[in-house]
């Protein structure tokens, strides 16, 4: 048998027809119709002319059509290309022209950024036409796939320049799934959680890694508290990845402090650093929340810290693992030792094959089998991880680099911030100077903010800015905090508040 995603299904749905394959807020399917579902629409793809290496581009939020969709664009020889679609009119059309899909699936939010120019598409279709195949005769569809033939491709955001095609074979889907399944073996039928959305790595990936492991994946879009830690108490969850506030949202529900969490084996976190005492509240519980590094064109992970430093290192994110290996360079290349600050550069499995349609990124990234991430970071003596911040987020004030990371860190200690990003905005004296867009529960003095700066960040490091927001801060489709949003928002010179210091 092949080395390929529509293997595993295939495998599973006659190994065990009756588990849950998938659910999505309280709707779920089995593999055995999982499974049946697939080969109907991979039938519809193919009478609309889908060809082998053809994209279905999926324009759309999270669905059970969604990811049919997904594994009949597979199943049918096909590579399947999600695009979120809180992207604009300009970005979609941008995006599809570079795809240039065989088939386009949109929803209601997707279908209102697709016009008007795809409209006339003859492969259109909406989840809706997915939703009707449900049920019904017995079709499908059997084609020779290649294991390293690109099967998914996940659109980046798009923060710092166009958007790229991620592009993943099935072999790299297959071998990311497999070295974390050699790493953290679980017990019993693997059950995970997925917050974040299908168009993303930490959804389309997170969600292929449960059917090829023959487990469940319990999908949601609703990140209230209630809802998320309700869906882990019911369907007793045993992996979750998720940024700090989602964490921080489930323990602050009543039902946290009594409820019986013993099954929760898995508990990743990346983004931003998690605050001591949420660290501590889920610790009691007997969840060790561990911070993970990685990012779309690592597969979303690249290593995850380890159990025995979780409480004693827990701003560290891993190291090698069984099969990765993690180095530091400098601008010229060469390798650092530890304590020293520079480029992340990672060499493992389940990573991207290439970008689509763009050799010249794919070649600068992917030098000698090492991705070089563009994050900065260092390792430690225990050759553990701590990833500083994006190459793009250092801000240079007055010629010393000012990590925006750290002073993140800083301020997310004080009581009562939930939610803190900072950002580089023009300064005549020192050419650019941090500012610090904050969200909080309380009403907080940019004085209290500013003193617990001074006493733990160098000067240089205190933002000259702080902008108080009473709404959570904006996020892209990752989950993570859209810098580029506050950008637009805050960062022109007549939008700049009166200094605080």
């Amino acid at each position: 048998m092949a080395i390929t995603l529509d293997s595993a299904l295939r495998f599973w749905s006659a190994e065990h027809p009756e588990r849950v394959m998938v659910e999505y807020a309280g709707d779920g399917v089995t593999y055995a119709q999982f499974n049946a579902w697939v080969g109907r629409v991979a039938s519809r793809f193919v009478a609309l002319g889908l060809e082998p290496g053809g994209r279905v581009m999926i324009v759309a939020e999270s669905s059970l059509e969604w990811c049919v969709a997904a594994f009949a664009a597979v199943r049918a020889g096909g590579i399947c290309a999600g695009v979120s679609p809180r992207l604009t009119i300009s970005e979609l059309a941008y995006i599809r022209g570079d795809y240039k899909p065989g088939i386009v699936v949109f929803d209601e939010a997707g279908g209102a950024k697709l016009e008007p120019d795809a409209r006339p598409h003859a492969g259109l279709a909406h989840v809706s036409a997915i939703a009707e195949l449900r049920e019904g005769e017995a079709l499908d569809v059997h084609r020779r796939l290649d294991a390293d033939a690109p099967a998914i491709i996940v659109t980046t955001s798009g923060s710092t320049s166009r958007p790229k095609g991620v592009m993943f074979s099935h072999r790299s889907m297959i071998e990311s799934n497999g070295w974390q399944l050699l790493s953290e073996p679980l017990e019993g039928p693997y059950r995970r959680l997925i917050v974040a959305p299908m168009t993303t790595a930490g959804g389309i990936v997170c969600f292929t890694h449960a059917l090829i492991s023959g487990g469940s994946a319990y999908i949601e879009s609703k990140l209230d508290g209630a809802t998320l830690l309700g869906v882990v108490l019911g369907k007793r969850i045993s992996m979750v990845t998720g940024a700090p506030i989602f964490w921080q949202r489930m323990a602050e529900q009543p039902e946290f402090e009594s409820a019986d969490l013993s099954f929760l084996k898995i508990a990743h976190t990346g983004g931003a650093p998690v605050a001591q005492p949420l660290l501590e509240r889920w610790a009691a519980k007997g969840v060790l929340l561990r911070q993970m590094y990685g990012q779309t064109e690592v597969g979303g992970t690249a290593t995850v810290n380890p159990r025995r430093f979780a409480l004693s290192h827990p701003d560290k994110c891993g190291g090698n693992g069984i099969f990765t290996e993690i180095a530091i360079i400098d601008a010229d290349g060469k390798h650092l030792g530890p304590g020293e600050l520079g480029q992340i550069i990672v060499k493992g499995p389940g990573f991207m094959i290439g970008y689509w349609n763009n050799p010249e990124a794919s070649a600068k990234t992917l030098v000698d089998g090492w991705m070089h991430t563009g994050d900065i970071g260092f390792l430690d003596e225990l050759g553990l991880l701590k990833m500083v911040d994006r190459m793009k987020d250092i801000i240079i004030s007055g010629g010393l680099n000012i990590a925006a990371a750290e002073v993140e860190r800083v301020i997310s200690e004080i009581e009562g911030v939930l939610e803190v990003s900072v950002i580089a905005v023009a300064d005549e004296k020192f050419g650019e100077t941090p500012m610090a867009v904050v969200h909080a529960r309380r009403e907080i003095a940019a004085a209290e903010i500013i003193g617990h700066c001074n006493t733990h960040l160098s000067s240089y490091k205190v933002p000259r800015y702080l902008i108080f927001s009473k709404e959570p801060l904006p996020r892209l489709a990752a989950g993570k905090i859209s810098k580029p949003a506050l950008r637009e928002m805050y960062g022109g010179k007549e939008k700049l508040p009166a200094r605080v210091r």
